[in-house]
């Protein structure tokens, strides 16, 4: 018996232990504040912090599109009371154990050469060390989004290169107890620093010229793209010789800005998932307006960033959803898994809307087709699971959330409610007229609140198409 225990215990600790030895966290893992649209108040930012502490991400960067310091207006210092605002954000962080980083993206008129390349460095490095003077001790240069509307730039790697060489080598001389830079290229995606079999010119002179310190984010084969896999992470790490950072364009949703009222229509409710397992130098995730319902997929990403070759992204994300709602998790799983996938005419990225859905609908609709036996109970349960989980949420969902989602959670119900017109007028044989005038309200609501678009809402395109 005392052999057996011995055995036992020997054995449990070789499995932790071979546990621990897998788990090897991102070392610079966080959230990236980048996105285009409303700006974050000070509080939201205060949460998120909060939020780092407690599913240990370690680092936050500062970079709201929208911010005139920060892009339009770079070579102007921030008012006095923004000045305030970033204090106590710098302090939070530091409470929180988390990296502050200060972001510029000065690329849409900085100069290189001549007189006003020196007015233009001067004041870059004044607005820094006003940052660090409030405690900021790591900073960024963004170069990306600097295309024009035909898909062109006329970037110079090399001079972008040597101007973030100076300018880092220039602060650290005012200030030892910096940080390495952190950049983003203007070829900031795989598929835009290749032609062909080549590298770019502009890709290849920045990577060739960049101190070997400054960190690099990219984010993957395209903007907002499906998956990063070690081979592609490689690829790139080769490109600027060093283990490059990932910057990861979900669960963002800011491409679905819509001209109504500049909401975005779609909420991105799934899981971080398909990434690298391999080691990489840094891991940001580029969040939603939203702040509240974004923390379903940074609490994934947060996992994922901890172990990731021991993430799963289906049980963290049912984890997430649980210790964030409580009793309205079971609600709550049933509307996001109806609001995971992104995708537009170049972006794609998220798990698929709502698989089982699809697979019973489409699998109901076969059977009809070819005139076999159909069973509608499953189908029929997955709507009545739809309309009771949009009910619930709307009526119970504390405020913090339900403004964030609201114009989604009726639009939800909209669509479970026509799924089950759409249901009945299979089983009828015959169009109930009420879907059409349903459908009708569902688009005229579709600028504001989109989800589901493969499935539960083509079910009843494809219902429209075949019952007349």
């Amino acid at each position: 018996m005392i052999f057996t225990r011995i055995i036992f215990f020997a054995v449990m600790m070789m499995f932790l232990i071979s546990t621990v030895a897998c788990a090897h966290p991102v070392p610079l893992r966080g959230i990236v504040e980048g996105f285009y649209g409303d700006l974050w108040t000070l509080q939201d930012r205060e949460d998120l912090m909060d939020f780092c502490r407690e599913h240990n991400l370690n680092a936050y960067i500062y970079a709201p599109k929208n911010d005139p310091y920060h892009r339009d207006k770079w070579r102007e210092p921030y008012p006095a009371e923004k000045m305030d605002e970033f204090k106590k954000l710098v302090e939070t962080a530091k409470v929180n154990g988390v990296r502050f980083t200060f972001a510029v993206s000065p690329g849409l008129d900085l100069h290189y050469k001549g007189s006003e390349a020196e007015k233009d460095f001067d004041l870059l490095l004044y607005k820094m060390d006003e940052m660090y003077k409030i405690g900021v001790r790591s900073f960024a240069i963004f170069f990306d989004d600097l295309k024009d509307d035909k898909g062109r730039h006329h970037e110079d790697g090399k001079k972008q290169a040597e101007f973030l060489n100076r300018l880092q080598d220039t602060f650290h001389k005012m200030h030892k107890d910096i940080v390495p830079f952190i950049t983003v290229p203007t070829e900031y995606f795989y598929d835009d620093m290749i032609d062909g079999n080549k590298i770019k010119k502009y890709t290849k002179d920045f990577a060739e010229n960049l101190d070997e310190k400054i960190v690099v984010l990219y984010t993957g084969g395209g903007v907002v793209c499906p998956s990063i896999t070690n081979k592609n992470l490689n690829d790139v790490d080769k490109i600027y010789d060093r283990e490059v950072g990932i910057w990861w364009n979900y669960p963002v949703n800011d491409y679905t800005l819509r001209t109504n009222g500049g909401r975005n229509s779609k909420l991105a409710l799934g899981p971080i998932e398909r990434l690298p397992s391999q080691r990489m130098h840094a891991i940001f995730f580029n969040p939603m307006g939203q702040v509240q319902m974004s923390k379903i997929a940074l609490a994934t990403g947060a996992e994922y960033a901890n172990a990731p070759d021991l993430y799963n992204a289906q049980t963290s994300w049912e984890k997430a959803i649980e210790e964030q709602f409580g009793t309205l998790a079971p609600a709550m799983k049933i509307f996001a898994s109806h609001s995971q996938h992104m995708e537009n005419s170049w972006a794609k990225c998220g798990p698929s809307d709502a698989p089982e859905f699809s697979l019973s609908a489409n699998a109901l609709l076969s059977d009809l087709r070819k005139g076999r036996k159909t069973d509608f109970t499953n189908l029929e349960r997955q709507i009545s699971e739809m309309e009771n989980a949009a009910d619930t949420l709307l009526a119970r969902l504390p405020e913090k959330y339900l403004k964030e989602c609201k114009p989604q959670l009726e639009q939800f119900k909209r669509i479970a409610q026509a799924d089950r017109l759409a249901l009945e007028s299979l089983k009828a044989g015959k169009l109930n007229p009420q879907l059409k005038t349903l459908r009708a309200e569902i688009e005229r609501h579709a600028p504001y609140a989109i989800l589901s678009e493969l499935s539960a809402l083509k079910f009843i395109d494809d219902v429209l198409a075949v019952v007349k």
